[in-house]
């Protein structure tokens, strides 16, 4: 809800740090469930991605990308690595 309220450009990287960060903050369940929900994300977007693009590899870039500032956030490095210049507090 913060990022679609943010609805700021070039910030999907820190939500997705962000929010790996908070939940493995609050334990090893918490980071687990982190990483179930962040995997499952990230493979339904690329099933729809195939139906919607076919087999170009649209995507599988940018979902690489997404998994990297995951596990970096739920490894409890700072989720500001991330954070475009200008993004309010």
């Amino acid at each position: 809800s913060d990022m679609r309220e943010a609805n700021y450009k070039n910030s999907d990287k820190y939500f997705h740090a962000r929010g790996n960060y908070d939940a493995a903050r609050r334990g090893p369940g918490g980071a687990w469930a982190a990483k179930v929900i962040s995997d499952a994300r990230e493979n339904v977007q690329r099933v729809t991605d195939l139906f919607k693009h076919g087999d170009s590899g649209h995507g599988v870039e940018d979902s690489r990308a997404d998994q990297a500032a995951n596990a970096w956030g739920r490894s409890g490095k700072d989720p500001n690595h991330f954070r475009p210049r200008g993004l309010p507090d």
